[in-house]
Order: C-alpha cells, then structure tokens, then sequence
C-alpha cells in the first residue's frame, strides 16, 4: 500500500504550510487553550505549524506523527526556535502514554485521515482514556466539495536552491457507502529540466456530517460539546466549505 507524508510530500507541506503561516487556527488554538496548566497533546504535529506557536506561548505541548519524514522537520524546525519538545512517532488509533492531558488537539482536518470508521472511533475513545477528567479534545473537520474522479490538478513549488517540485493529485477512488475518498498524489523534484526524485502518495479522506461527528463523540463519552465554523467560537456552520471545530470534555 502506498503510504503518505514521505519526503518530498513533507517537503512540499513544509514550504506550503510553513512555520508562522496561519488560517485562523493558530489563534483560534492559542486562545482556546490558554488557560491550560497542564500537558497538551497533538496528535498529527506535522511539521509544527500549530504546535511551535503553542510552546512560544508557554505551553507544554507533545506531539506524534505517523510519519518519519514529518517528524524530523518538525524536530529541526523545533531546534531552530530554541524548542525540544517531546515528540515520537505514532498512530491516533493504537498510541498509548502514562500521561493523561488537559487537552488534546486535532486542528487543520488531520483525523479525516483515518478513512476507515473502525479506525476513527478507535482514536477518538483512546483520545478519551488519554484525557484526565474535565479534559478538552478539540478537533477540526471540512466537508468535501468536490468528487470529481480522475480530474488532475498542478501544482509548482521553487526551492530554496532553485529545484523545483510539482504536485499532481486525483480523487481515483469515491466511496459514498463508507464515506471516504482516495486520492494519488505525484510528486515529482526537477533541476534543471532533469527529474531528481519521483513519489507517488496514496491520500485517503474521510466525510462527516456535522451532527453525525456530535452523536459520535457523544456515544464516545464527551460531554459539553461546541461546534464553531472557520474558527469563530461557538459559530454554527452555514455553508459547505467551512472548517468545522469540535470542541468537547471528558467528564
């Protein structure tokens, strides 16, 4: 199986979504958890984007990844701010620390990567046994828009030495039963017309509905739960493009 989050994908992220680059979340984070004391986890650090700014603030944030690749740009990217957070590698569904978190966050729609539902509900329950009482998950989503199969889109990154990476990516796969899609994604480094590096990503992603992913969390145990749209807090979406936020506690 073709995995995602290799190195030239990682690379791309990384130049795409770069450390201090923000949609509204790493506000909408910061402020959310400000009160925090306590540890918070982020499951799906990436590369740091969200994280690097919670420990600039003060607070005491752990990450994991799936993805080698991820991990060590996020631990240099660390390093270079004067950071050496606990970061390791891990998947949502199977993690299991002796430390239980005041918070535990999902931003940017990185849960929708677990496209099998047995997966997901298996993260969100030991998200649940890894959150001390009263404490918070918040944890975003988006619909998708667009189903279209097999219609390709490019796109071109310049590196900092004058490579160049392009990135072609297709929806291959719908599955409307199941509610995921499947997407390839080729990745492709050029120097000077040449052809360095080639990588071909398969790229799942889940869809929920709005009042589906509540019931859920509920029958998980969350109790208090906030829905907010495009991170205005409290805010029920209205339109399909929106990023949706989940905010909930453990009793």
């Amino acid at each position: 199986m073709l995995g995602y989050y290799s190195k030239l994908s990682s690379e791309v992220y990384n130049m795409d979504k770069y450390i201090g680059l923000s949609f509204g979340d790493v506000e909408f984070y910061s402020n959310r958890l400000a009160s925090c004391k306590g540890k918070i986890l982020e499951p799906g650090v990436g590369t740091g984007r969200i994280l690097i700014p919670l420990l600039q603030k003060g607070l005491k944030v752990d990450g994991f990844d799936v993805s080698e690749e991820m991990l060590k740009i996020c631990h240099h990217n660390c390093e270079q701010r004067g950071f050496n957070p606990k970061l390791f590698k891990g998947e949502m569904k199977a993690f299991s620390l002796n430390t239980n978190y005041e918070a535990i966050i999902v931003p940017t729609g990185t849960f929708l990567l677990l496209h099998q539902r047995a997966d997901s509900i298996k993260a969100l329950k030991n998200f649940h046994n890894h959150l001390s009482n009263g404490g918070r998950l918040i944890l975003d989503i988006f619909l998708q828009t667009d189903l279209s199969v097999d219609k390709a889109s490019t796109r071109t990154w310049e590196c900092e030495n004058g490579d160049m990476i392009t990135l072609e990516d297709k929806i291959v796969e719908v599955d409307y039963i199941n509610q995921y899609t499947i997407a390839h994604n080729r990745y492709e480094k050029w120097r000077n017309g040449v052809l360095l590096q080639t990588e071909l990503e398969q790229f799942p992603l889940r869809w929920y509905g709005v009042e589906e992913f509540r019931t859920i969390l509920e029958q998980i145990g969350f109790k208090n739960i906030v829905i907010s749209a495009d991170y205005n807090y409290g805010q029920y979406p209205n339109k399909s493009n929106q990023i949706i936020t989940f905010e909930a506690n453990k009793d």
